[in-house]
């Protein structure tokens, strides 16, 4: 399995959501160009979904929900 080259969990909250904002963009367009033509790379909306889940479930973990409201 490769490496991931970002740890998410080192990200802040408005990072990650710029982040889903990038990758549903993404998702997006993929899903367009693939109306009118076959992709090259088959993974790549598998992949992106897969990001998505990943950033989704970061930005839904109780510790940064905690840490962003201080500690309690």
């Amino acid at each position: 399995m490769k490496k991931k080259e970002e740890n998410l969990k080192s990200f802040s909250a408005e990072e990650l959501k710029k982040r889903l904002s990038e990758l549903e963009e993404k998702m997006r367009s993929l899903k367009f160009k693939a109306e009118g033509a076959k992709s090259k790379n088959v993974k790549e909306g598998r992949n992106l979904r897969k990001e998505i889940a990943r950033t989704l479930t970061e930005m839904s973990d109780p510790k940064r929900k905690q840490n962003s409201h201080g500690k309690k």
